[in-house]
Order: structure tokens, then C-alpha cells, then sequence
């Protein structure tokens, strides 16, 4: 796994992490930017930068058996893109520039999707399945960001057309390309075999992604056609979390006794999060539940960041430090550690404010000013991890 591409990627995470702050100290003080701008910046980079750049190496790490140097032009080229929204979103939010780089992002990862169609491992039947539905799913939600133009020209930004575009996008973004991929990587690891058992959950794993983008369509285009493929698509997730929880098992011991056991904590706590994404998916069948999460922007962001941070993030961490590139030392541990504390802190933050919005309760007390605090523990927990591997000069031998 290249240490340069991987710190480059963990760079990204913290520049947006650090974004993330600001976006959090800008209700207790002044930041110089404006807010909707710098959330721009702060998601495109999360997302683009972060999770997408660092499943195109582990991608190219794991599944493309020569390291044909086109990847790594193509990687450099992807990564000129993020810096160019990097610098062009906090100042002009979606504009020339800004569209420009992120029009760039796209064509780049669809030259990616014909590279990893072309030259990937053909062997592992498994993560060939998974990781080709995730590409598609990748380009899938592109088609999303293709309606926005026409959408805002025909009805404006207020419209059905504009928001379900938008969810379109994210909604196969995280449920599809970000989630199927890290399964991917995590069955190839796990040595997960070829099976009834998974063809099962491969095909309720498409179905269910499909269908749950029946819930936020919903939101902006009420209908209960849309309510009741929703409730099929979450009750075939809760199989999917069964089955897949089974096809692990019977080399969970096994794997995990070869590695360290920061390693086997971070799986633990991705599956947590991937169960806990489940359950609120479960409730979101209740529709008064429903209708206060789409309300309630505290719970929206606290569920996106169960995804991003907890669930992908959780799994991607573990990659990393299971690599030859991370030395188990005090910086890794608490940089985990502090990690861990700020996302749990700010979940615990999001949700309990929400609750008390429906409710009618108002803020807590020093609200914005806890979430500030917590918040520093995520940029901190990002920086130690990134100062392990960029000091790392010895190579783990048991990798």
C-alpha cells in the first residue's frame, strides 16, 4: 500500500476535519467564511478526498494485480481535483471554478471505473461481485449530479426535481459505491468464499439499496407507494445485516488472532455503527419518526456522520492500521482513542439536541460550545494517525 497516496488521503480527512471545526466555532464566534460555502468544502472534501481516494488505493492495492502506473497518474490527477475544491468552495460555494474541479472529479473516477473493469483480479469471485456492483452504484449517482444544471434552469433549487437529485446522489454514493466497496475489501481479508449463503446476500444487499432511495424521494415527492418500498427495502437490510454477520463468522476467529487487536476493536466498532444504521433505518418505518429526522437537521447530520465516520470510516481505519505502514505506538493509540471519543461525544450531542427540538425544549445548555469542544477531538485524533504512518520508517513483518 503506497504510504505517500495514503497520507495524502489522511491529509485530506484532516483538512476537512479541521473545516468540520470551524463549521461547529462559527455559532460561538466569527470564522471569516461564509457558512453554507465552507459545509461545501468541508462534505465535497470529506467525501471526494477522503473516502473516495482511499478506496481507489486500497482498491488498487488489493485487486489489480500489476501496478500499472496509469493509477497513479490517474490518483494524481483525482487529487488536483479535491484541492481545487478545496480552495474554490469556502470562498464561492457552486460556482465556475468549483463545478469546474468537481466536473473534473467525476470523468476522472469514470476513467477509474473502465481501469478497475479492465485490469482487475479476476480470481476472488467475492470481491469481484461486490466490487464491480460498487462501481456501478459509483457511477450510478453521478447521473444525480447531471439533473442539478437542468433541475435549477427548469424549477430552481426550491424544487422536488432539484432535492431528489441530490439524494439520489448521496443516497447511492454511501449506501452504494462507499459501503458495497469497503465490504469488498473486508470480505476479500475475511476470505470470504463463494457461497449460496452470499449470493443471497449479494442480491438482497443490490435490492435493498435500490429500494430504500424509495424514503427520501418521499420526502420531497409524498406517495405511499414510496412508504411501503421503503419498509421492504429496510426489512431486506435487516436480512442483509443477518447474513452478513453469518458469512464472517466462520473465519472471524481465525483472521483476527493475526492481528493486533486495535485492528479487531475498529472491525468491532464499524459493524456496531453498521448495526446502528440499521435500527434508525428500522424506525424511519414509523412515519412520525420519519418526518422528524428529514426536520431535524441535528439528526440528519448525526446520521450522516454514523455513516461517513462511524461505519466507512471505522472500517477504513482499520485497513490502514492493519497495514505495514502503522507502528503500534502511543500516537496511533490515542489517536484512535481521540478519534473515537469525538465522534461518540458529538453523536451523543446531535441526538440528544434533536430530542429536544421535537419536544419543544430548546437548546442545551452551552450547546454549541460542548459540540465545538468534542468536535476538536476528531482533527486531533486524524493528525496523531497521520503523524504514526509519516513518522513510520520500519515495515511490520507479520502484514
Amino acid at each position: 500500500m503506497p504510504k505517500k497516496l495514503i497520507v495524502i488521503c489522511l491529509i485530506n480527512f484532516f483538512i476537512s476535519a479541521v473545516m468540520g471545526l470551524a463549521l461547529r466555532y462559527s455559532f460561538i464566534g466569527n470564522i471569516g467564511f461564509n457558512y453554507r460555502f465552507l459545509t461545501h468544502a468541508h462534505s465535497h472534501v470529506a467525501m471526494l478526498g477522503w473516502v473516495y481516494l482511499m478506496l481507489y488505493v486500497l482498491i488498487v492495492h488489493y485487486f489489480i494485480p500489476k501496478r500499472q502506473t496509469v493509477f497513479i497518474k490517474l490518483f494524481w490527477v483525482t487529487q488536483i481535483a479535491v484541492i481545487g475544491m478545496m480552495f474554490s468552495f469556502p470562498f464561492q460555494g457552486y460556482a465556475a471554478i468549483s463545478i469546474s474541479f468537481s466536473t473534473l472529479h467525476i470523468f476522472c473516477s469514470y476513467y477509474f471505473v473502465y481501469l478497475v473493469w479492465r485490469y482487475h483480479n479476476k480470481q476472488s469471485l467475492v470481491p469481484k461481485y461486490l466490487l464491480k456492483t460498487a462501481l456501478i452504484f459509483m457511477v450510478l449517482s453521478t447521473f444525480g449530479v447531471w439533473c442539478l444544471g437542468p433541475a435549477v434552469s427548469m424549477l430552481g433549487q426550491a424544487s422536488a426535481f432539484y432535492q431528489i437529485a441530490i439524494q439520489f446522489f448521496l443516497h447511492f454514493q454511501f449506501n452504494g459505491w462507499f459501503l458495497i466497496a469497503v465490504v469488498a475489501v473486508f470480505f476479500y481479508l475475511f476470505k470470504v468464499e463463494n457461497s449460496k449463503l452470499f449470493r443471497y446476500f449479494y442480491k438482497l444487499l443490490i435490492l435493498s439499496t435500490l429500494l430504500t432511495l424509495a424514503l427520501p424521494v418521499h420526502w420531497f415527492a409524498p406517495h405511499n407507494v414510496l412508504v411501503y418500498l421503503n419498509g421492504i427495502g429496510v426489512l431486506l437490510q435487516l436480512i442483509v445485516l443477518y447474513l452478513f454477520l453469518r458469512l464472517v463468522k466462520p473465519n472471524y476467529t481465525q483472521v483476527l488472532k493475526q492481528q493486533p487487536k486495535l485492528v479487531a476493536y475498529l472491525y468491532g466498532f464499524a459493524v456496531i455503527c453498521f448495526v446502528l444504521k440499521i435500527i434508525l433505518q428500522l424506525l424511519s418505518l414509523l412515519p412520525e419518526f420519519s418526518q422528524v429526522v428529514y426536520t431535524h437537521r441535528n439528526l440528519v447530520v448525526g446520521f450522516i456522520h454514523l455513516l461517513m465516520l462511524g461505519l466507512i470510516t471505522g472500517f477504513l481505519f482499520a485497513f490502514i492500521v492493519n497495514s505495514v505502514l502503522a507502528r503500534f505506538t502511543r500516537a496511533l493509540y490515542f489517536g484512535v482513542i481521540s478519534f473515537l471519543t469525538g465522534f461518540i461525544l458529538t453523536e451523543i450531542l446531535l441526538i440528544i439536541q434533536g430530542v429536544r427540538f421535537y419536544f419543544g425544549i430548546g437548546l442545551l445548555p452551552n450547546y454549541y460550545l460542548l459540540l465545538f469542544i468534542s468536535s476538536i477531538f476528531l482533527p486531533l485524533g486524524i493528525g496523531l494517525i497521520l503523524y504514526n504512518i509519516i513518522t513510520s520508517k520500519k515495515m511490520r513483518k507479520n502484514y
